[in-house]
């Protein structure tokens, strides 16, 4: 952008319009802020980070720094993980005085994989308002850059770091539709595709969306089989926070076959594949042939 073209911007009526609208006191306005590039805050959430009289934070020092580059100067209220519980209870009287108070995290929208939930929680139970303003979010922005064609997707977030529960938490994502949403931190991200391989089939799409609006932002698209050896094949590919989107299970033909595939899978945990599907077959009505090769299948993968 030219110097032309900003002070063009700086002249739009629109941007007058952010301090004509209502802001309601005792209310807690829930701010998303930039996920890495500072500039996607929006014009709206700058005004109410002016206006408010305190803005609850996941780290004093983080937004400090953010509200610093916009000359913005409050009083912050630490409110993270740990905190969180004893951090609403001080925002709710403060809102029930006449406050309007901000919710921020470090980066994105609060309460999606970052604190914040219970403090709107506690706000919403003591009848106070809350007002959102939208803004940055890592996982739209990754699927909007994935290329993925589905209507619908599962946000699944951050994946247990044991691996036995993390085995268990896939194994119970298999069969759905929706893209799969993950968040990773970079030192799991090789661990988490290998058992993505490991749960899902080797021909579904995964997406890895790396330090997404930052300046080395790398989006990339596979096959499931070739994302380890990805990941492998560079060493900065382990740095920076992950956005992991992977390709839904293929849609059942009907309700029939999904039930009928639960039962098997069911039945394929206490019988032989032989008995699975002779059992299936009677209860759902199901061809048994068709039934016993849906059964080796599932016993393979």
């Amino acid at each position: 952008m030219t110097v032309q073209d900003s002070s063009v911007l700086a002249t739009l009526p629109v941007l007058g319009e952010t301090a004509l609208q209502t802001y309601p006191t005792a209310t807690l306005y829930v701010v998303a802020t930039p996920i890495g590039n500072v500039t996607d805050i929006t014009l709206r959430s700058l005004h109410v980070l002016t206006l408010v009289d305190a803005i609850a934070c996941e780290d004093t020092r983080n937004t400090a720094h953010l509200l610093q580059r916009f000359g913005i100067h409050k009083p912050l209220v630490a409110a993270h993980m740990h905190n969180e519980r004893e951090a609403a209870e001080v925002l709710v009287r403060r809102l029930q005085a006449g406050e309007r108070i901000a919710l921020v995290s470090d980066a994105g929208t609060p309460g999606v994989s970052d604190p914040g939930a219970k403090i709107v929680d506690a706000v919403i139970a003591a009848g106070l308002r809350v007002v959102p303003l939208p803004g940055a979010s890592a996982a739209i922005t990754a699927l909007s850059a994935s290329g993925l064609v589905n209507d619908q997707f599962h946000f699944v977030g951050f994946l247990p770091a044991k691996g036995k529960q993390r085995e268990t938490v896939l194994n119970g994502l298999r069969g759905v539709t929706a893209t799969l949403v993950f968040y990773e931190a970079p030192h799991r991200i090789v661990d988490c595709a290998q058992a993505l391989a490991t749960a899902f089939e080797p021909t579904r799409q995964v997406v890895f969306a790396r330090e997404l609006t930052k300046l080395f932002e790398e989006i990339h698209r596979c096959p499931l089989a070739d994302a380890a050896a990805w990941l492998q094949a560079d060493a900065h590919r382990e740095k920076g926070e992950y956005v992991v989107l992977l390709e839904g299970a293929p849609a059942a033909a009907d309700a029939g076959d999904a039930e009928a595939e639960r039962i098997l899978n069911i039945l394929l945990a206490e019988c032989s594949v032989k008995q699975a599907a002779s059992l299936a077959a009677q209860i759902t009505g199901r061809k048994k042939n068709a039934l016993y090769e849906r059964a080796l299948a599932l016993k393979g993968d």
